[in-house]
């Protein structure tokens, strides 16, 4: 019987980001053991709801590169400066849509809104936004459409809303069975309240991209043990046999298979 993880959350979330290489460290080593939930924790109505807008994209910014620096994911806040966003529930209402399609739960959805928002300086606050994010998702298009303007998806949300604020947690945080993990914290948190993963290796970086489709340079540390410089050097390797292609961020670069 597979160990439920219930997943407090927003697409918005820096921290949420820096902790992609632990979720995906996660996923790889115990696989289908694990069975994950999604719960959207609404990081913001309005970004700008005090007037003063500009102090409060000044904020995000340096934020983010507050967040960039201690957890060694990419990031670009330029998205503050050029097209920020409004509110992060547009966002938890579509992966609440794309978890009613999704084998994953809305895992591959988040991650394209993450990489969109953090990365890529894409504005994901709109319903045509979050449609197209969902056809870069393999989502089925007309269905996410519908499911996005309906009640149920909006009554979704608000329960996950209750759940996280009756629960007082912040965002990020993983809840396995009794024990709940707030924050940034090591793999090795996590793995102690899953239990033992299965013996084996892990993948080499062609593997892990291949199945993920892109990954931060941290993430590759994480996910295929490989600390520190060793993860940057083989990845650059693996660029000069074009076997992967990097993707430059502001901070940092996503990798893709080539």
């Amino acid at each position: 019987m597979a160990v439920e993880v219930r997943y407090y959350t927003d697409p918005v979330c820096a921290w949420s980001w820096s902790l992609e290489p632990v979720v995906r460290r996660l996923m790889v080593e115990f696989g289908d053991t694990l069975s994950w939930t999604y719960v959207m924790g609404g990081l913001a109505r309005n970004f700008a709801g005090n007037g003063d807008d500009q102090a409060v994209y000044s904020r995000q910014i340096s934020h983010w590169m507050d967040v960039a620096d201690v957890g060694g994911m990419p990031l670009d806040p330029r998205l503050w400066t050029e097209g920020p966003l409004s509110s992060s529930y547009p966002a938890c209402m579509a992966l609440k849509g794309a978890s009613e399609q999704a084998d994953d739960g809305g895992y591959a959805y988040l991650r394209v809104l993450r990489e969109g928002i953090f990365c890529f300086r894409r504005k994901l606050d709109t319903t045509e936004a979050l449609v197209e994010a969902a056809r870069e998702a393999r989502l089925g298009v007309e269905r996410f459409r519908l499911d996005l303007a309906s009640n149920a998806i909006v009554e979704a949300f608000g329960n996950d809303l209750e759940e996280f604020r009756s629960r007082a947690f912040e965002l990020p945080t993983i809840v396995v069975g009794d024990t709940v993990i707030s924050g940034l914290q090591p793999y090795e948190a996590y793995a102690e309240a899953v239990g033992s993963p299965p013996s084996g290796s892990r993948p080499g970086v062609v593997e892990a991209l291949r199945r993920f489709g892109r990954m931060a340079t941290r993430e590759v540390e994480e996910v295929c043990g490989l600390p520190g410089p060793r993860a940057s050097a083989e990845l650059w390797r693996l660029a000069m046999e074009w076997q992967v292609k990097p993707v430059r961020v502001l901070t940092g670069h996503l990798w893709e298979p080539a």
